[in-house]
């Protein structure tokens, strides 16, 4: 009878401490997210209009990544 309670007691010990990791979990995220701005938009450069280029005949050049630069 002794070996039964003793398997009882130590679910009792693992639950609790799944509880308090739990608890902990909870807390750190909610730490994190006060602590985090609640604007966490990606700020990005404004567009520019691309510089068109024609060859002799009037026809325009491709565009490159450069085109678009500042």
């Amino acid at each position: 009878m002794a070996g039964s309670s003793r398997t009882t007691f130590t679910k009792r010990q693992k639950e609790r401490a799944r509880l308090e990791k739990r608890t902990e979990k909870a807390q750190r995220k909610a730490q994190r997210k006060v602590s985090q701005p609640e604007n966490t938009s990606v700020e990005t450069q404004p567009l520019v209009n691309p510089v068109i280029t024609h060859d002799d005949e009037g026809q325009p050049h491709g565009l490159d990544f450069h085109d678009f630069a500042k």
